[in-house]
């Protein structure tokens, strides 16, 4: 079980204040993953600080992290055989997600 800093729970405390929620992902488990609606991250805790991202953020498709692929058709999130059509909607949502994350941690986002 992770164990936080003041510092580490002050910034878990902004992040579930804009919506983020703790989520079990494989192969995640013992890591700290957060999700806001279609978006997940997985973070960790940084010694006598605060939290970095370990796996940026990306679209869930059936509880596990996609690939983002680009096809000739149009780009998709990808899990196994599962994909998700990379819309024009899911896209703004997880750059939302990711400002969001970055801001609250104070890190520029991963690009």
């Amino acid at each position: 079980m992770l164990e936080f800093t003041p510092r580490q729970m002050e910034i878990l405390e902004r992040l579930l204040g804009l919506g983020l929620r703790p989520i079990a992902i494989p192969p995640y488990e013992s890591a700290l993953c957060l999700h806001r609606g279609q978006c997940a991250v997985v973070l960790a805790p940084i010694d006598n600080a605060g939290l970095k991202v370990l796996a940026p953020p990306s679209v869930l498709i059936d509880g596990h992290f996609a690939v983002r692929i680009k096809r000739p058709n149009g780009d998709v999130f990808v899990w196994k055989q599962n994909e998700l059509p990379a819309t024009g909607a899911l896209l703004a949502e997880l750059k939302i997600f990711s400002d969001d994350l970055h801001a609250t941690l104070k890190t520029p986002p991963i690009t």
